[in-house]
C-alpha cells in the first residue's frame, strides 16, 4: 500500500474522527449488529457455515475458493441516500489472515457500489473503519464482507458491526511529496533537461542542482508560469539543459525544497526497455511462466488451458445465439486488469511490437541487437528469430484464431473478443479462474484489425518462417475481403458483461490500416486504390487530431505512420504527402510539450484527460518519434523526452507512473493477480508496467474509488495509485505496447545529441525502368577510416518485388530483406573505396528507393 493509502487509512481507522463537529450521528442502520439476537438479519452464502460464538458471528470458510465473492458474510434492505455520508465499522478476526473485500452495494446486478475497500483482516481484533458519501440512492443496499478467494481454510469471526449517516465526508488529499518535480529516472547528457516547481511566488527563485554530495552542479532562475489549467496549481518551469556531466543522485533545489534524485547518463533507459517488452511474457495466456525468466515471485501456472477449474480456452462456446461452433483460442495476452482477451486491444498492441521491430529496419538509428534472438525474457530465446518477434507471435497466433472457420455464417470476420461470462474476481490467478469463457460475435473492426496485423506479420516473419508469413497473408487477405462484404458489423456497446465492450461505431480507420498494411506487404493495386481513395489519406486532423490521435479506437494512424516509414510502393509524391501528415501532427505535438508547464506532447481539448491518458500521451510520442527518425529535427526528439520526463515524474502529481521506476512510482495497478494491495502473498505488478493515469471521467464511470477520493479533481490529478481504481490505476497490453516501443527509441537515442551520428558509409541507388521490370545499380564507399572486410549490406525491397539477376555480388532475398555480400574479388571495402553491383526486380517501373541502408548493422548516408 503506498504511503498516502496507508495515512488515509490510518485516518479512517481512527476512533471519533469520522462525524462532523458537533453533529449527531444519524440512526443505526445495520440490525443486529452486536449478534445478541442471534444470527437474525445475517445471511452468509451456501459454501459456509456460521453460528454466534462468545458474542460473534464466527463463519466457516472452505479452503480452494477462487474469488473473493465466493464467500459472504452480509446484510440486506439498508437504505443508503445519494449525497449522505456514511460510516462503516466492525471488528474482525481471522485464523489465517486474510483480506476482507468490504462493500456497500446493490444485492443484484448491476451490482452498482457506493464503498469499496480491501482491509486486512489477522487472528488479532481489528477494527475497521469506512467512510464514504453515497452516489446514489439504494433503496435496498446490501453490506457485504467477502472472504473466499483463500487457499486455506479459516474461521472468520465478526461483531460490533454499525453503519450510521452523518458522518463527516471524507477528505482526500494526494501526498504529492516535494513541490519540485523532475523525471525521477534522469536525463540524457545532451538533451533537454527541465523541470517545474509549484509555488505561489510571484517572482523568478534560484534553482540549484545538487550532486550526491551536495556540491552544486548548476544554479539559475525558474521562470514564472502563472496557474497550470491541468492542475489548477500556480508553477514555474526551470531548465537545466546546459549540464551534461553523467552521474547518479541528483537532485534540484529551489526555495528550500529538493527533488527526486535523479541521474544523468547514456545508459537509463535500456532497462526499462526490456521490462516493458517482458510485461508481455507476464500476461501469457496458456503457458507456463518461468521462474528463471522473472523470479519466484512472478511464476505461475498455465492459465486457461482447461485443467481444473479453469474451463479453459482450447475449446469456447459462443455466447447464446451466436453460433453454434466452438473454437480453440488458446495463447493470446490477457488484455487488462481481467483475463479477458480483446481482438480490437490485442491488435494495436501486437502492431506496435512488431513495428518497434520494424524500426530497426527502416530507421537509420534504430538497433536491433537488444531486440535479437536470446536479448529478451521469452521461452523461445535461442531459436534463430528475434525474441521481439517470438513474443508477437504468441498474439498473433491467438489473433488468427479468433478467425470465424470457412462454411460457417460469416467466414473470414473476426470474433471481437473472449472472456469470462461474468466479470472475474478479483484478486484470481489465471489457473484458478473457474468460469466458463464465451466468444463474443464477430465485429468489422476485430476482422480489420486481424488484416492489418496479420499483413505486418507476413512481411516480418518471411526471413524466419515462410510458412507461418504464408499463414498470415492469408488470415489478412480472408478478414479484408470479409470485411469488404461485411463492413458495418459493430460491436454492441451494452456487451460489457464479464468484460469491456470496445465498441466502435465508425471503422473507416481500420479500413485505411488494414489497406496500408496490407498494400505494404503485397504492393497489390487493389489495396493501393482502397489507400489513396479513403477520406483519412492526407489529413493530419482525422488521423492525428489536437487532443490526440492513436488509440485502438482510432487506428488510421498506424497506417500513416507504416506508409510513412516501410517501403512500399507509393510515388515519390505520394510518400511526400504521407510524410507531411506525419510532420504535421509532430509538430502540433512539439508545440504542446514547449507550451506546457509540465512539458507533455498532449493537450486535449477543455483538459479533457481521457481513460488511458498516459497511452494517449505515448502514442503522440511515437509520431514524434517517428518524424525525428524521417527528418532529424532536434524538436521533434527533445519532445519526445519532455513525454518521458511527465511519465516519469514531472507532471502535476510527482508520480512515476511506471512500476519500478522513480522514487515515486505507481506500484497498486489494477490488476487481476499482481494485487499485493488486497492480498500479501501476491505480488506488485512487474517493473515496467505502465498506469493508466488522470481521468477526467474516472467519477462517472463507477469507480468506487475514484467516487471516494477524486470529487472535484482538477484534470491531471484525477489519478491514485489504489488496485480498486480501475478507470485511473488499470494496466493494459495497449498501453505497455506504445511504452515499449518509446523505451526502445530513448535507448537508441544515446546520449541524446542532437549532431547527425557520423556514417561510416554511403549509398547510391538508381533505378532504370524497362517493360515489365527494373535495372537497379548500387554503389557502396566507405566513409570511415577503417576497411571494411568483408562487407554485408542490408535494404527492404517494397511490395512483393523479387529479384530476377544480379551481378557483382551475393545476393539473398528472404522475403522483402535482401542482402548483399562480396564476391571473392571485392571482398575488402577500403577507406575511400567504393563497391559497384546490380540487379533486376520484377517491378514495373522505377523500383522505389527503400531509403535505409545498413553496411554490416550501421546505417549509411544517401549518396
Amino acid at each position: 500500500m503506498s504511503v498516502v493509502a496507508l495515512l488515509f487509512a490510518a485516518a479512517l481507522a481512527s476512533p471519533g474522527t469520522a462525524l462532523a463537529d458537533g453533529a449527531e450521528p444519524g440512526p443505526e442502520q445495520i440490525a443486529n449488529g452486536d449478534f445478541a439476537a442471534g444470527t437474525a438479519s445475517w445471511w452468509w452464502t451456501p459454501n459456509a457455515t456460521a453460528a454466534v460464538s462468545d458474542g460473534r458471528l464466527c463463519t466457516e470458510v472452505p479452503a480452494g475458493t477462487s474469488n473473493a465473492w465466493d464467500v459472504i458474510v452480509g446484510q440486506n434492505d439498508v437504505p443508503i441516500v445519494a449525497g449522505e455520508s456514511y460510516e462503516l465499522a466492525y471488528t474482525a478476526s481471522s485464523t489465517q489472515p486474510l483480506t476482507v473485500q468490504t462493500r456497500v452495494q446493490e444485492a443484484a446486478e448491476p451490482y452498482t457500489t457506493v464503498l469499496s475497500s480491501a482491509d486486512p483482516v489477522g487472528t488479532e481484533a481489528t477494527q475497521v473503519t469506512r467512510t464514504f458519501t453515497a452516489s446514489v440512492d439504494l433503496p435496498a443496499a446490501s453490506v457485504q464482507l467477502q472472504i473466499g478467494g483463500g487457499e486455506k481454510a479459516t474461521t472468520f469471526c465478526l461483531d460490533d458491526v454499525s453503519l450510521r449517516g452523518g458522518a463527516e465526508p471524507p477528505v482526500y488529499v494526494p501526498d504529492t511529496g516535494s513541490p519540485v518535480r523532475v523525471n525521477q529516472v534522469g536525463y540524457l547528457p545532451h538533451g533537454p533537461k527541465g523541470g517545474t516547481v509549484v509555488t505561489d511566488a510571484d517572482e523568478p527563485l534560484t534553482w540549484a542542482v545538487k550532486t550526491a554530495d551536495g556540491t552544486t552542479a548548476a544554479t539559475g532562475r525558474t521562470v514564472p508560469q502563472g496557474e497550470d489549467p491541468s492542475s489548477l496549481q500556480r508553477v514555474h518551469t526551470f531548465d537545466f539543459g546546459d549540464l551534461t556531466t553523467v552521474g547518479d543522485g541528483y537532485t534540484v533545489e529551489v526555495d528550500g525544497e529538493v527533488s527526486e534524485p535523479f541521474a544523468i547518463g547514456d545508459d537509463l533507459y535500456d532497462g526499462l526497455r526490456s521490462d516493458a517488452l517482458a510485461y508481455f511474457y507476464h500476461n501469457r495466456s496458456g503457458i507456463e511462466i518461468d521462474a528463471d525468466l522473472v523470479g519466484e515471485e512472478y511464476a505461475r501456472p498455465a492459465g486457461h488451458l482447461g485443467v481444473a477449474p479453469n474451463k479453459g480456452d482450447t475449446d469456447v462456446p459462443c455466447q447464446a445465439g451466436v453460433c453454434d461452433y466452438r473454437l480453440d483460442v488458446s495463447g493470446g495476452w490477457y488484455d487488462a486488469g481481467d483475463h479477458g482477451k480483446y481482438v480490437v486491444n490485442g491488435g494495436i498492441s501486437v502492431a506496435q511490437l512488431m513495428a518497434t521491430y520494424e524500426r530497426t529496419l527502416t530507421a537509420p538509428d534504430a538497433e536491433s541487437a537488444e531486440l535479437g534472438d536470446g536479448e529478451l525474457r521469452v521461452p523461445e530465446r535461442d531459436n534463430g528469430v528475434p525474441d521481439i518477434l517470438d513474443e508477437a507471435r504468441w498474439e498473433m497466433d491467438f489473433l488468427i484464431k479468433m478467425q470465424v472457420p470457412a462454411g460457417e455464417p460469416l467466414a473470414g470476420m473476426v470474433h471481437h473478443k473472449m472472456h469470462d461470462a461474468a466479470w472475474t474476481g478479483l484478486p484470481t490467478k489465471p489457473h484458478l479462474d473457474p468460469q466458463q469463457r464465451e466468444l463474443h460475435p464477430p465485429s468489422t473492426a476485430a476482422t480489420l484489425n486481424l488484416a492489418a496485423t496479420a499483413a505486418q506479420c507476413a512481411r516480418l516473419y518471411a526471413p524466419f518462417d515462410q510458412d507461418f508469413a504464408d499463414r498470415c497473408l492469408k488470415a489478412a487477405e480472408t478478414a479484408w475481403a470479409a470485411a469488404k462484404q461485411h463492413p458495418d458489423v459493430l460491436a454492441d456497446p451494452d456487451d460489457g458483461t464479464g468484460g469491456g465492450a470496445y465498441s466502435d461505431n465508425d471503422v473507416s480507420d481500420e479500413f485505411y490500416w488494414a489497406a496500408a498494411e496490407l498494400f505494404t506487404t503485397t504492393g497489390k493495386d487493389t489495396y493501393r486504390q482502397a489507400v489513396l481513395s479513403s477520406d483519412l489519406h492526407g489529413d493530419a486532423d482525422a488521423v492525428f487530431p489536437a487532443g490526440g490521435g492513436i488509440s485502438w479506437g482510432s487506428t488510421g494512424g498506424l497506417g500513416v505512420l507504416t506508409l510513412a516509414t516501410v517501403p512500399n510502393g507509393l510515388t515519390a509524391d505520394q510518400l511526400g504527402e504521407v510524410r507531411a501528415v506525419v510532420t504535421t501532427a509532430a509538430d502540433r505535438y512539439a508545440q504542446q510539450s514547449r507550451a506546457q508547464a509540465y512539458g507533455l506532447p498532449y493537450a486535449p481539448k477543455d483538459q479533457d484527460y481521457v481513460w488511458g491518458s498516459n497511452s494517449q500521451v505515448l502514442n503522440n510520442m511515437i509520431v514524434l518519434a517517428t518524424a525525428h527518425d524521417l527528418t532529424g529535427k532536434t524538436a521533434y526528439q527533445d519532445a519526445v523526452l519532455s513525454g518521458a520526463d511527465y511519465l516519469l515524474g514531472r507532471n502535476p502529481l510527482n508520480q512515476s507512473y511506471v512500476t519500478g521506476y522513480g522514487e515515486r512510482n505507481s506500484h497498486n495497478q489494477h490488476h487481476r493477480f499482481w494485487a499485493h494491495q488486497y492480498d500479501a502473498t501476491l505480488p506488485n505488478p512487474a517493473p515496467g508496467s505502465l498506469a493508466g493515469g488522470p481521468n477526467l471521467t474516472a467519477i462517472a464511470s463507477g469507480d468506487p474509488v475514484a467516487a471516494e477520493k477524486l470529487g472535484g479533481c482538477a484534470p491531471a490529478m484525477c489519478y491514485i495509485d489504489d488496485i480498486g481504481s480501475w478507470s485511473t490505476n488499470e494496466i493494459t497490453v495497449n498501453w505497455n505496447a506504445p511504452l515499449a516501443f518509446i523505451a526502445s527509441y530513448l535507448d537508441d537515442a544515446g546520449d541524446g545529441g542532437q549532431a547527425a551520428p557520423a556514417r561510416a558509409c554511403e549509398v547510391t541507388y538508381s533505378s532504370h525502368p524497362w517493360n515489365s521490370g527494373s535495372t537497379v545499380t548500387v554503389r557502396v564507399r566507405n566513409t570511415g577510416s577503417e576497411p571494411v572486410s568483408p562487407w554485408s549490406l542490408t535494404w527492404l525491397l517494397p511490395g512483393e518485388q523479387r529479384l530476377s539477376h544480379t551481378w557483382s555480388a551475393e545476393f539473398a532475398q528472404s522475403g522483402r530483406t535482401v542482402s548483399a555480400r562480396p564476391l571473392a574479388w571485392n571482398k575488402a571495402l577500403a577507406p575511400g573505396a567504393a563497391v559497384d553491383f546490380g540487379f533486376n526486380t520484377s517491378a514495373s517501373g522505377t523500383a522505389p528507393d527503400p531509403g535505409a541502408f545498413k553496411l554490416n548493422g550501421r546505417a549509411c548516408s544517401a549518396g
